[in-house]
């Protein structure tokens, strides 16, 4: 393997991006535990060489390390219940399928003793046709259709995630009408702001999910001016035939470091439920604290091990049960991102480079480095949509040429088609080479898209030294497939 040229700092880069001694080395915590580099300088997927797997599947292309999804789904799961064997009996975990579901990754979660978390009825018809136990199926979503909730019904799942007024109404007339019970959870907004992007913040007031804890100011929506939604769901819910309240449910944000704020959201979601039973002389079974634990999507990203996120709540949990002189509910948690993002890389085949004069802080200019791939913001929006920051290396070998500021950019017609806003990549890499992006698990395949076109990529996992396509390529002739042309007499 090459010696690597330490890198200039660039004048343009981020405060919290140094310049790296090796911009070919493998940064720990950002790479399932299968990655690795072989005496070649080739990035390697338990033992596969990355120029083999882009030769023989292509590129763009997701490729999965299989035991490393299930090792953390493992982690969650062993975690939580150890955390809360002596509190509360165990823990349950729900793997949010949001996040990457298909009907492989759908069957590792249940046979690691995970349950399964669905936001649509697609996700919900995944699960099922993976095989996953309907008594281990969650059904989330803020505006559920007709056919979803009666989909969710007759499949017998173990809980619908009720996120208004008006949906615990509809749900419960729609489940007396077939003579079934609905078991809810109502999704609560405990007002606990995370530290996260604006768009995947979930538990402020004023945004589309939940029933709030803040009394309502005004008579609206059914709501009693001066009693909470939430309070007011508790009591339509109890006294519905139709309806099995199960608990309550809420979910702070998304890639989510911090300790504190699920800890004060458990804090007052379960001083709500001391609210109930005082009210009611009931205390609710169920209490789901949701996901949206972060992953190191770049060297600054500490996230905490799933046990030390168990002990830390369990904790909390503890000492507000003692306080309000409440029975432990029985406790679930929704990790998705955690499980799948780091499982995962993207590897990209380079195309056209280039070098421009970019305006520094100080107001002159200095170099940035673009290389284009032959993938985008089609295969990963969050860039665009979040101003996600990812990271990148050299994929098919390693170079002592020196590192410099790059931009890696896709080959949409868009100016803001940016996959890696900064990072320092060796100078040489060129057309033809390849790049793998880490971390690339959560939110790339479930929200790819066939903007200008594109074709979506496969998607493969890699178990145990073999590599196989669970999703595959599309084609060009899967663009047409829903088209509508009467010359082809369709």
């Amino acid at each position: 393997m090459t010696t690597p040229q330490p890198a200039p700092a660039s004048p343009l880069a981020p405060a919290w991006l140094p310049a790296p001694g090796d911009a070919d080395a493998l940064v720990p915590g950002l790479w399932a535990a299968g990655v690795d580099r072989d005496d070649a300088g080739r990035l390697t997927v338990q033992g596969l060489g990355a120029p083999d797997l882009a030769a023989e599947f292509g590129t763009p292309l997701l490729v999965l390390d299989e035991d490393d999804f299930r090792a953390r789904a493992r982690a969650f799961r062993s975690g939580f219940d150890a955390a809360f064997a002596d509190l509360c009996g165990g823990a349950d975990v729900y793997y949010a399928g949001k996040s990457l579901l298909t009907l492989s990754t759908a069957r590792w979660a249940a046979e690691e003793g995970l349950r399964v978390d669905t936001a649509s009825g697609g996700e919900l018809a995944v699960a099922l046709r993976a095989g996953v136990d309907p008594a281990h199926i969650g059904l989330h979503g803020n505006n559920k259709s007709d056919a979803e909730l009666t989909a969710a019904l007759e499949a017998g799942v173990g809980r619908i995630i009720v996120d208004s007024i008006d949906e615990l109404e509809h749900l419960a007339a729609l489940a007396a009408e077939q003579g079934r019970r609905a078991p809810v959870m109502l999704r609560l907004t405990p007002g606990v702001h995370a530290h996260t992007h604006d768009f995947i913040a979930t538990a402020h007031e004023d945004q589309k999910f939940g029933l709030s804890l803040a009394p309502a100011t005004t008579d609206r929506d059914g709501n009693v001016a001066g009693r909470s939604p939430a309070s007011v769901a508790v009591a339509a819910a109890l006294a519905a035939e139709s309806v099995d309240l199960l608990g309550v449910h809420c979910h702070i944000g998304s890639q989510i470091f911090e300790a504190d704020g699920f800890g004060l959201a458990a804090e007052r979601v379960l001083e709500f439920l001391a609210q109930v039973k005082a009210e009611h002389g009931v205390e609710l079974a169920e209490l789901d604290l949701g996901g949206g634990h972060g992953i190191a999507y770049t060297a600054v990203d500490a996230p905490r091990p799933p046990a030390e996120i168990a002990a830390a709540l369990a904790d909390d949990v503890q000492k507000a049960l003692e306080r309000l002189q409440l029975a432990c509910p029985r406790i679930s948690i929704e990790p998705g991102r955690a499980i799948s993002g780091p499982a995962g890389l993207t590897l990209y085949t380079v195309g056209v480079t280039k070098t421009v004069d970019a305006d520094t802080p100080d107001g002159g200019t200095a170099a940035r480095r673009y290389v284009a791939v032959d993938g985008g913001m089609s295969d990963n929006p969050r860039p665009v949509l979040y101003d996600a920051d990812y990271t990148a290396v050299s994929a098919a070998r390693t170079s002592d040429a020196q590192a410099v500021l790059t931009r890696v950019v896709g080959k949409h017609c868009e100016s803001g088609d940016v996959l890696v806003r900064d990072v320092y990549l060796p100078e040489d890499l060129g057309r033809g080479d390849l790049l793998a992006v880490p971390a690339t698990g959560a939110y790339t395949h479930v929200m790819a898209s066939n903007y200008n076109a594109l074709t979506r990529p496969a998607v493969v996992a890699v178990a145990g030294g073999r590599a196989r396509v669970i999703i595959r390529r599309e084609t060009q002739e899967d663009l047409f497939a829903r088209e509508a042309d009467p010359r082809l007499g369709r």
